[in-house]
């Protein structure tokens, strides 16, 4: 499998950046035609699972995410943490994001699958570190977890909105941290026109419970693409220790282009 260079990546351009919001509504257009691809989708066992919304955005920005895990059968869960406004949403040391996985795990009594967007996956990410025992596996969506976090088109906004500078120690501990494997499986989709961060940092490093997964599209539209929710399928119908890497075999070697691991 190749490797993709982790150094500091530029920021997207700005075509790719200015047309991130007609590229999702695209994206979002296509679901009606993609109906019987995302029919044959595996279903799932009915398991918990979290999905984080992305930077600035609430609980409404998944509800498409969230629908289509519940039709499969999963027992789809919010975050329920308002806006997501980084440390402001979550608490300094995470400790409400904890506070919601433990009251998920109390509710279930199963394992979590956590499925984050963005920001909302490198919390995800955080998140497994200090419990795994109750996280099942992570997949991420166009999330910057490696390296130079200045690297995306809304630097100024996240700093703004967030109170947190990217050159916050914290901060860069815990992408430090992302460069060893997490103690769960993990996948990563991305996309290489990724308008809104480096795609280069939003690929897991090498280990045998890790993957990547390149599709076609927007950041913003990651959640409504409908290539996007055909591996997530494929990514929780696995069952609770017996992950595999994503099969790119036959038609699906045309939906996924290419797949790769951090150095």
């Amino acid at each position: 499998m190749p490797s993709i260079s982790t150094g500091t990546a530029p920021r997207p351009s700005l075509f790719l950046a200015l047309t991130e919001f007609p590229r999702a509504v695209m994206e979002f257009g296509s679901l009606p035609f993609a109906m019987p691809m995302l029919s044959s989708a595996p279903h799932g066992d009915g398991h918990p699972v979290m999905v984080l919304p992305g930077f600035v955005t609430s609980d409404r920005s998944t509800i498409v995410l969230r629908n289509f895990l519940t039709w499969l059968g999963y027992d789809a869960f919010p975050w329920e943490l308002g806006r997501n406004l980084g440390p402001k949403a979550i608490g300094a040391q995470g400790e409400k994001l904890v506070a919601r996985l433990d009251e998920i795990f109390d509710e279930t009594d199963e394992k979590v699958s956590l499925v984050g967007w963005s920001l909302g996956g490198i919390m995800a990410r955080q998140l497994a570190r200090r419990r795994p025992d109750k996280v099942r596996q992570i997949v991420t969506l166009g999330s910057p977890f490696i390296g130079n976090p200045k690297s995306t088109n809304v630097r100024a906004a996240y700093e703004a909105l967030t109170g947190q500078r990217l050159s916050d120690p914290a901060l860069l501990a815990h992408l430090e941290e992302s460069h060893t494997p997490l103690p769960v499986p993990s996948t990563a989709i991305y996309t290489k026109e990724d308008g809104i961060v480096a795609w280069q940092n939003c690929v897991e490093p090498e280990h045998h419970q890790s993957d990547n997964i390149q599709v076609f599209g927007s950041h913003c539209g990651l959640g409504v693409n409908p290539v996007v929710l055909y591996a997530l399928a494929d990514r929780l119908a696995q069952a609770d220790g017996a992950w595999q890497p994503f099969d790119r075999s036959g038609l699906r070697a045309f939906m996924y282009p290419s797949s790769g691991h951090a150095q």
